[in-house]
């Protein structure tokens, strides 16, 4: 891959419910930046993973709106464990010959990937 990802970042309203929900979901440790006037946490890369960010959309009207894709074990019980987080599914399971993938959405609406080999 010639530009590979190098970070994420997720901009919502409710930063509190969303890094409960990906911290839930995914086992993702957000750590907040020391900035008083700054609602964002970070979270650091796993072993073969990216780093991103969680944090307050500027503007009260922008929910804002990221996609990535995140490898799970299994893609039904991430998608269950998904909606009982308060998520839901946006585009059912897709297989294709070398893996599987389906699009949730969390709370707040944002997009999210789910792909398994």
């Amino acid at each position: 891959m010639a530009y590979p990802i190098t970070w994420f970042e997720v901009l919502g309203q409710d930063t509190a419910k969303l890094r409960g929900f990906y911290g839930e979901l995914f086992g993702w440790k957000a750590e907040p930046i020391p900035d008083p006037n700054l609602d964002y946490s970070q979270i650091s890369p796993a072993e073969a993973g990216i780093g991103g960010g969680i944090g307050k959309a500027q503007d009260a009207a922008d929910k804002g709106w990221v996609t990535v894709y995140v490898r799970v074990p299994d893609l039904k019980s991430a998608i269950a464990q998904a909606e009982r987080l308060g998520g839901k599914l946006l585009r059912e399971i897709v297989h294709l010959p070398d893996l599987s993938f389906a699009v949730i959405a969390d709370p707040e609406g944002h997009a999210v990937g789910l792909i398994t080999k």
